[in-house]
């Protein structure tokens, strides 16, 4: 497995977390992987053999080739039929909304062709240069220039917004809303509103999800094996508090996590980025 991060251009470096690159040679019988939420959206083109994403334990689709995912609540399940090669733009939570006028929220659970997005034509040039590219810097010229081409900061990022994911992202998002609001909790509703739109999550969504990555990155690091102090340690109540929001977001308990091969692709991306 051959997976790789790649930093934007600077001009981008505010909506833009990284670039990166999956390979898996062809194996045979290849299993389901669970990908958890981690607060960001990908737009991602899939240059390899197709991918499944299961709806059900049975029910399955097969994602286009160049997709938008979008905020996910719930562990993703996908499957290769083949040899896996993926190119994807990972945005910051609000980074997205940047370059489209969609409600971010109608892309979350799910994921997107991005010629319901952008205009079809511009669209289908996209995937296609992407797919024609030579190699991985040459994909990141043509998506960079589609983006800069498309930004528009300062029409989009409200800053309340943009503070109070930072903020989040700061204390690992152990930090409460109203304490982050501080004497103006009359504006919660209205940053939700705002975080619906631009972020397709609630700030207490986007906070849970960023507590857990925190712990994720700690549990898979191995830097305890000890998971009352990893729920310590993540700001948690207590471990129950820490077991529920981890089954909610993973599907498994946290002492299953790292005896499962379903996670094998979670593992890479959360011990990597």
């Amino acid at each position: 497995m051959n997976y790789q991060t790649f930093e934007p251009h600077a001009d981008l470096a505010s909506v833009v977390k990284c670039y990166w690159t999956l390979e898996v040679p062809l194996a045979p019988q290849a299993p389901k992987q669970r990908i958890v939420p981690d607060g960001c959206l990908e737009m991602i083109f899939i240059l390899g053999d197709n991918m499944k994403r299961y709806l059900s334990e049975t029910e399955f689709i097969i994602q286009p080739r160049a997709i938008v995912v979008g905020q996910i609540t719930e562990p993703f399940v996908i499957q290769p039929t083949g040899y896996v090669h993926c190119f994807a733009v990972r945005f910051y939570p609000f980074g997205f909304a940047n370059f489209v006028n969609t409600p971010i929220k109608k892309l979350a659970d799910k994921e997107t062709p991005i010629a319901q997005l952008f205009d079809g034509t511009l669209a289908e040039n996209l995937a296609q240069e992407i797919i024609s590219a030579v190699n991985d810097q040459e994909r990141i010229a043509i998506v960079e220039a589609f983006l800069l081409n498309k930004f528009d900061e300062k029409a989009i990022i409200d800053q309340v917004v943009k503070t109070t994911i930072e903020t989040l992202l700061l204390t690992k998002g152990s930090r409460s809303i109203n304490n982050i609001l501080q004497d103006e909790p009359s504006k919660r509703r209205q940053l939700e509103r705002k975080f619906f739109k631009q972020v397709g999550l609630s700030p207490k969504q986007l906070g849970k999800v960023i507590r857990l990555q925190a712990a994720l990155k700690m549990l898979l690091t191995q830097k305890t094996e000890n998971l009352t102090r990893i729920a310590y340690d993540s700001e948690y109540y207590d471990q129950a508090h820490f077991n529920r929001d981890f089954k909610e977001l993973t599907g498994i308990n946290p002492k299953d996590f790292l005896e499962n091969d379903k996670m094998q692709l979670s593992t890479v991306f959360y011990t990597k980025d």
